[in-house]
């Protein structure tokens, strides 16, 4: 079968390799549809580790095709995989912690992910879909995951004011679920395209720089999701927080990018600062919320390409008002 294998920094190849053969406990899927995340192209250019030679892919889903001793789930179903294998035995993971295990393999970084044919992963992280849900929906319960755990550590109430910053896939989910929580939400994007489309999904406001946010809130937002991943917007997200109010970093910066704060700043207006890392315990709950309609995917879908178009997409910049490219293996 073909899969995009990572060699190391800037070495992605595709190439043949021997089917899988599930082990006790164990599921074979056939990929129906796996996205490209930023955290892939970070994966290429060497600024997030992984333990290469290895299958990129960590947001996919597909149909179990053959399964080991002991699985329960039926070959024909649909799932969703969570790629994140924490060992259950560390500090972290004792303690609930499961998202800092130090010991976590996660598929698509440090063991053969979805950008293949087929996958092999643990039975205990398959997560059935509906037969009859769309199979490219699937794709987004990882990405949804790790934006509900970033979404509950904003711990939204109803009636306040939430500002995304960012129009990626992250950003767009997170829209999603803060209306969905009753906040205010604001769309913070220069592409006049993503603005359109938060708007669609329900934003009250969009804004294209930090000084038009304020212009619309002076006094700030309650609480303000990064989800670009980019220095400048870091850096801005104090300056449009409202005293009291609460920063959440979901975007990924490559590994050793520094950012400037003022820690008075900070301080003086009790602001806190957040982060978010993958997705403890959430994977379920996004399922049921993709399963359900609770959250539309459908608009996130720019383009869907095969894996030889993949190579191409994840050794490049992705385009200009891309959300979400979707990889097709078969």
């Amino acid at each position: 079968m073909q899969a995009l294998r990572l060699h190391g920094n800037r070495d992605l190849r595709l190439e043949e390799v021997s089917e899988p053969i599930p082990g006790p406990g164990e599921v074979v899927i056939r990929i129906e549809a796996a996205g490209i995340c930023g955290t892939d192209r970070h994966l290429f250019l060497g600024e997030f580790p992984s333990t290469p030679p290895v299958t990129l892919g960590h947001e996919f889903s597909g149909i179990i095709t053959t399964t080991g001793a002991g699985v329960t789930l039926a070959p024909g179903t649909r799932v969703t995989c969570d790629p994140n294998i924490p060992c259950l035995s560390c500090p972290q993971c004792l303690r609930g912690r499961i998202n800092l295990c130090p010991n976590n393999r996660p598929t698509g970084v440090g063991r053969d992910g979805g950008f293949a044919s087929l996958a092999l992963i643990p039975a205990r992280n398959a997560i059935a879909l509906p037969a009859d849900l769309p199979p490219h929906h699937g794709a987004f319960c990882e990405p949804l995951a790790c934006t509900l755990h970033g979404m509950d550590r904003a711990a939204l109430r109803a009636g306040e004011r939430c500002l995304i910053m960012g129009g990626g896939v992250i950003g767009l989910l997170a829209l999603q679920l803060a209306r969905a929580a009753g906040a205010e939400g604001m769309m913070l994007t220069r592409s006049l395209a993503k603005q359109d489309l938060a708007l669609s999904l329900g934003a009250d406001h969009v804004a294209a720089t930090p000084e038009q946010a304020l212009q619309i809130w002076p006094q700030g937002a309650d609480a303000v999701i990064e989800c670009a991943g980019v220095v400048d917007t870091i850096e801005a997200a104090p300056a449009l927080t409202a005293t009291g109010g609460r920063i959440v970093i979901l975007g990924v910066l490559a590994k050793g990018t520094r950012v400037s704060i003022e820690p008075f700043d900070l301080l003086f207006r009790e602001i806190q600062m957040l982060h978010s890392f993958l997705n403890p315990f959430t994977h379920v709950r996004a399922a049921q919320m993709i399963a359900s309609g609770t959250i539309a995917v459908a608009p996130l879908i720019t383009r869907l390409l095969t894996l030889p178009e993949a190579l191409a997409a994840i050794s490049s910049t992705a385009p200009a008002g891309e959300v979400r490219a979707i990889v097709v293996p078969q």
